[in-house]
C-alpha cells in the first residue's frame, strides 16, 4: 500500500495550506493548455499546473484535454476529411508533425460557439498544441528564472482507449518525466486519472513513486463513465480500496457541496471519510464565472472548500484569485495568532 502524501509535501512555501492547481493553466484568461496559459498560471502563483495528456499516432505525449482535436484547434479546416465516422478528429490519428501544424484556440461547443463566451476571444488560434516535454521545459525554465517552484499535475486521458489502439499512455508519460528528471520528484508531481486501471498500472507495474490521484466522475451515467462504478468508489469500502493504489481523490464540486438550506451550505461527508481513509482530496473545478447554485461570490466558494470542508487543494480556472484568497487567509491567521 502506498503511503499517502502528507499535506505538507511540495515546494517550499506551500506549507500546510491547500494547494492551488491551475486547471489547464490560467484558462480563465487564455486558451486552455497553451504555453501562454501555463506561463500566466505560473506568474499568478499556482502551486501546480495541470497537463492533460494524450498520444499522437507516433506515440508522442501532447498536452490536450480531449482525445479529440476539434474542440480546441483548427484541425477541421486544416485536415478536412480526416475525421472518423462520428465526425470527431482524434489526436491518435495524427502524427506529431501534423499536430504541430494546428493552432489552438478557446474551447468551442460542437455548434462552434465558445463554451465561455466572455473569456479570451475565440479567434483563429493562439499557439501550437504543446508536447508534454515542451511544457516541462517551460515550467523548468520559469522555476529557475523566478525562483518559485510550480509542480506538474498530469492527467492520463483515455488510458484504455490508447491501449485498444496499441499505445501505452502511462509508460510514455513516465518516460518523458524520466528523460526530464521529474520522475522521482514526488513533492512536485501528481499523476491523475478517472480510470482505476491506469493508476493500478502506474503503481503495480511501472512502480512509480509519484503520488496518484483517483478522479471521481461527476455522474454515474454509464454513457459517460463506461464500466467504472464511481458510486461504489465513493463508499467507505471504495475509498479504502483506492487507498491501496492511490494517494488521494479528485471529486467534482457537487460531490461535496449540494446547495443551501436557507443560508446554510449543504455539505457531504466525502472529504471527512476520505481523510479517515488517509486520502488527500483535490476537488474540481472552481470558476468565478460559473458559480454553484447558492454561492454568492468566488470567495464564498473558497471558504466552503477550505474553511468548512478542509480540502487539501483544488483545481481552479482563476489561479490568481485563488492564490490571493489563500494568501489573505494566511495573513489573517497570522495576525490573529500574533494577538493571542
Amino acid at each position: 500500500m502506498i503511503s499517502p502524501v502528507s499535506a505538507e509535501v511540495g515546494a517550499e512555501g506551500r506549507g500546510e495550506r491547500s494547494i492551488v492547481i491551475a486547471h489547464r493553466g490560467a484558462s480563465a484568461y487564455l486558451p486552455e493548455h497553451t504555453l501562454p496559459a501555463k506561463a500566466l498560471a505560473h506568474a499568478q502563483g499556482a502551486d501546480f499546473i495541470e497537463q492533460d495528456v494524450v498520444l499522437t499516432r507516433d506515440g508522442i505525449p501532447i498536452v490536450l484535454h480531449d482525445v479529440h482535436l476539434d474542440s480546441t484547434t483548427d484541425v477541421a479546416s486544416r485536415f478536412s476529411g480526416r475525421e472518423r465516422g462520428d465526425g470527431r478528429f482524434y489526436a491518435i490519428d495524427f502524427t506529431l508533425a501534423e499536430v504541430q501544424q494546428l493552432r489552438a484556440h478557446e474551447r468551442l461547443n460542437r455548434d462552434g460557439r465558445p463554451v465561455f463566451p466572455e473569456r479570451f476571444p475565440a479567434g483563429p488560434g493562439l499557439s501550437q498544441v504543446p508536447t508534454l516535454e515542451e511544457e516541462i521545459q517551460l515550467i523548468d525554465g520559469l522555476n529557475r528564472s523566478t525562483g518559485r517552484v510550480a509542480g506538474l499535475y498530469i492527467e492520463l486521458k483515455g488510458f484504455a482507449f490508447h491501449a485498444e489502439n496499441g499505445l501505452d499512455l502511462a509508460e510514455a508519460v513516465i518516460n518523458v518525466l524520466r528523460d526530464n528528471q521529474w520522475d522521482k520528484r514526488s513533492d512536485d508531481v501528481y499523476l491523475q486519472s478517472f480510470e482505476p486501471a491506469a493508476l493500478r498500472y502506474l503503481h503495480d507495474d511501472l512502480k512509480t513513486d509519484l503520488p496518484l490521484i483517483q478522479l471521481l466522475a461527476d455522474s454515474d451515467d454509464p454513457d459517460q463513465t463506461g464500466d467504472i462504478d464511481f458510486g461504489r468508489l465513493r463508499t467507505d469500502e471504495g475509498l479504502r480500496e483506492i487507498a491501496t493504489y492511490a494517494n488521494g481523490i479528485g471529486p467534482s464540486l457537487n460531490q461535496l457541496y449540494q446547495g443551501k438550506r436557507g443560508e446554510v451550505p449543504v455539505l457531504t461527508d466525502l472529504v471527512a471519510r476520505a481523510h479517515k481513509a488517509r486520502l488527500l482530496v483535490h476537488p474540481y473545478t472552481l470558476r468565478a464565472d460559473q458559480l454553484p447554485d447558492g454561492i454568492s461570490d468566488f470567495d464564498e466558494l473558497h471558504r466552503v472548500l477550505v474553511d468548512s470542508l478542509d480540502v487539501d487543494g483544488f483545481f481552479t480556472d482563476f489561479p490568481d484569485r485563488s492564490a490571493t484568497f489563500l494568501q489573505s487567509q494566511s495573513q489573517s491567521l497570522g495576525q490573529s495568532q500574533s494577538h493571542e
